[in-house]
């Protein structure tokens, strides 16, 4: 595979998803709406997570690391829509497409290793509630974090190696509103069929295994609950397992359906709606799914509010 000499002066052309005319207008003015409403709740969750102590624990930790990623995730694609639609200007450099494609892939990849290490979480916590302590320390929380972005790193440097090792020709007008590697093989002059084979793997190592074991994990968590024997006990277990589970159902359907589908069964419609709904919509839903949901986390939020009200009232 030959670098396209033309690759080094050209720029790619991103179709978005909206024109000008007064529907689009107003859709993408709530979309930006979205996005503020992104930016502020998952910041609020990183600095809640961060200023009360009695968040610092390994649930709390991984969601801390669940909103910085969405709030990355939701950065790397709507600003670069957002002025390329007010701007008119639709292209998008070589090196911001290979960057658009790292962050999003490590991303992505970031969130499956993520979700399962949560689901671990619920399970020592709900199953083994004494060895608690030990097996969800901080410094294994900090590795499977840490293990987390790395493995997802890993994943956005061989697929921004790959694809922009590719010449491509034509109109180089990608069908979407950011640079995603599906949208951008289709572009190509050479084969591309072995990196496809390739990114299927990826897909099942990155998405079927961190299925697998949320699956086993949360087995475990209903077997549990289901003998419990006091009301309260399952009624606490279930509310806090439940908003993790909706963020895993959201995030891994959209995925699967998005990374799991043979080429010829695409659709450059549903493939950006799908991706507006995990790189947009699902970014502002998950910190308003654990904060609705979760008493500590309003009374986190409660408290600081006090705080800052009664530092208000001091000359």
């Amino acid at each position: 595979m030959a670098w396209g000499n033309w690759t080094f002066n050209s720029d790619f052309i991103l179709l978005g998803v909206f024109d000008h005319s007064p529907i689009h207008t107003l859709l993408f003015s709530v979309v930006f709406c979205i996005f503020m409403l992104a930016l502020l709740g998952n910041s609020t969750m990183v600095l809640l997570i961060y200023l009360d102590r009695q968040l610092h624990t390994p649930m709390y930790f991984f969601l801390s690391q669940l909103s910085l990623m969405d709030l990355t995730l939701i950065c790397t694609t709507v600003p670069k829509m957002a002025f390329n639609y007010l701007s008119g200007n639709k292209s998008i450099s070589l090196a911001g497409c290979g960057t658009q494609i790292f962050f999003y892939v490590t991303l992505l990849g970031a969130e499956c290793f993520l979700l399962a290490s949560m689901a671990y979480d619920r399970y020592v916590a709900i199953c083994h509630p004494l060895r608690y302590p030990v097996l969800m320390s901080q410094k294994v929380c900090a590795l499977m974090a840490a293990a987390s972005w790395i493995l997802g790193s890993l994943d956005g440097i061989i697929e921004v190696a790959a694809t922009l090792s590719f010449s491509y020709c034509g109109a180089r007008e990608i069908p979407h509103f950011f640079c995603d590697v599906p949208s951008l093989l289709p572009l190509s002059c050479t084969d591309t069929l072995t990196f496809e084979r390739m990114i299927f793997i990826c897909c099942v190592v990155m998405l079927l295994c961190p299925v697998a074991v949320i699956i086993a994990s949360y087995v475990r968590v209903i077997v549990t609950v289901i003998r419990m024997g006091s009301g309260e006990g399952r009624h606490k277990a279930f509310a806090t397992c439940s908003s993790h589970l909706m963020v895993v159902g959201m995030y891994y359907g959209a995925a699967m359906f998005i990374y799991m589908r043979p080429a010829s069964g695409r659709s450059p419609t549903q493939d950006k709606m799908v991706s507006a709904f995990y790189t947009i919509l699902t970014p502002m839903l998950n910190p308003l799914i654990y904060s609705l949901r979760n008493r500590e986390v309003t009374r986190a939020f409660m408290k600081v509010l006090g705080k800052g009200k009664s530092g208000e009232g001091v000359v």
